[in-house]
């Protein structure tokens, strides 16, 4: 067995360099961004109203005038208008484009409007210049550099590329995710188990998972048999650059993934972890790079381990290189039986100083993924102590917006 930082390391060194493609903006989010996004123009592109009101000289307002005669309205959206004259104002909406040579807004609610003569009375003793207008270029100037290579799409992503012209992003082409389950205690979801069956779920689990990153996956299941196992195995090796297995690498008599791994050409780098739970996961890489994750069959095994070691290899395989190490404060007193790094289900609040803490939900074992349905997050204890204390702080493995 290796320990949790070696296999870090081992899988680390295995990334993929993927290859990047160009989509449509709209099909974008959730994807990792290939290409460097400038500004087509200045951010804003003119100075911009922020508040419906009346847009006047500040100079008209510094020498006392408080009475301004309405010359027209600024709506957003329309060409900008010029304020002409000392002592005259105009209507400005929201958006719109500041009239030339006014460098003030107010407010309505700081205005008192006297429509049947057009004159606006500003209620107000002391006033900023610009106060109330965006200036040109204060947030971006054109050519300036808004989104780095390497970035995960979001909607403010989005929107900023939408905003400077990007029809098309560049970003990596995904990758063929092939998920597979096996054993024969296994069924169909639409299927009635038999006493000594189960439901596939792993497998379901991780195809969702797999869809934050916008990546549709395979999904496939072998039962243990040596034979068929080699041979469908060796189709699916062919056909994909991942596998992502459940099952059947553990040391039963029916566990026969790892030797039909290695006898396809697929290298072992691990097989076994000092950890609890998902001891038993096998990590092996194959010519032209195919790589293969091979959880214990275990729901919360698999679950853990595709959350701790294959998110932060996908994401740096994708050209997504930001570090997000979260840590919270155990709630109360634990203690484990073992000596293995342990990852606790938790699930987190924020507590009246502001601090995130993980509130441990103990199940009853790797077996009992019903238990995640009240967790949303993995704390993990490390191997060198069986008792962990109120208020120590350790590394925290989200799986879930809470």
């Amino acid at each position: 067995m290796i320990e949790v930082q070696e296999a870090v390391k081992i899988i680390e060194d295995s990334v993929l360099h993927l290859p990047s493609v160009k989509i449509p903006i709209e099909k974008a989010l959730g994807r990792v961004l290939r290409q460097d996004v400038f500004a087509d123009a200045d951010f804003p592109p003119f100075n911009r109203v922020m508040m419906d009101g009346i847009a006047l000289r500040f100079k008209d307002f510094e020498d006392g005038k408080r009475d301004f005669k309405i010359i027209g309205i600024q709506a957003a959206g329309s060409p900008q208008m010029k304020l002409n004259g000392s002592g005259n104002c105009l209507e400005v909406m929201t958006g719109a484009v500041a009239p030339a040579s006014a460098d003030v807004v107010v407010p309505y609610e700081d205005v008192e409007i006297d429509s049947e003569n057009n004159m606006a009375t500003v209620q107000l003793d002391q006033f900023q210049k610009w106060k109330n207008i965006h200036i040109k270029g204060s947030d971006k100037k054109k050519g300036e550099l808004l989104i780095e290579t390497g970035k995960l799409i979001d909607s403010p992503e989005i929107a900023v590329a939408a905003s400077t012209g990007y029809t098309e992003l560049a970003v990596t082409k995904n990758p063929s995710i092939a998920i597979i389950s096996t054993g024969d205690e296994l069924v169909e979801i639409n299927q009635k188990p038999l006493p000594h069956q189960i439901r596939r779920s792993n497998v379901h689990a991780i195809a969702t998972e797999l869809k934050r990153f916008g990546i549709k996956s395979n999904l496939f299941h072998f039962n243990d048999e040596k034979v068929v196992l080699e041979n469908e195995l060796k189709k699916v090796i062919k056909s994909h650059e991942i596998l992502i297995m459940s099952g059947g690498v553990s040391k039963g008599k029916f566990d026969f993934v790892p030797e039909t791994l290695e006898k396809l050409g697929i290298r072992e780098r691990f097989h076994r972890i000092k950890q609890k739970p998902g001891k038993p996961f096998w990590f092996g890489v194959g010519e032209n790079r195919k790589v293969v994750f091979a959880f214990p069959g275990n729901p919360v095994s698999t679950f853990l381990c595709y959350h701790k070691y294959f998110v932060p290899w996908l994401k740096k395989s994708l050209g997504n290189y930001e570090v997000n190490i979260q840590k919270a404060i155990l709630s109360e007193n634990f203690n484990t039986a073992t000596r293995l790094t342990y990852f606790l289900q938790v699930s987190t609040s924020i507590n009246e100083k502001g601090q995130l803490m993980a509130i441990p939900k103990i199940g009853q074992g790797s077996g009992d993924h019903a238990n995640l349905l009240i967790s949303n997050a993995f704390l993990e204890l490390p191997g060198d102590t069986f008792s962990f204390k109120k208020g120590e702080v350790f590394n925290l493995i989200s799986f879930r917006n809470t």
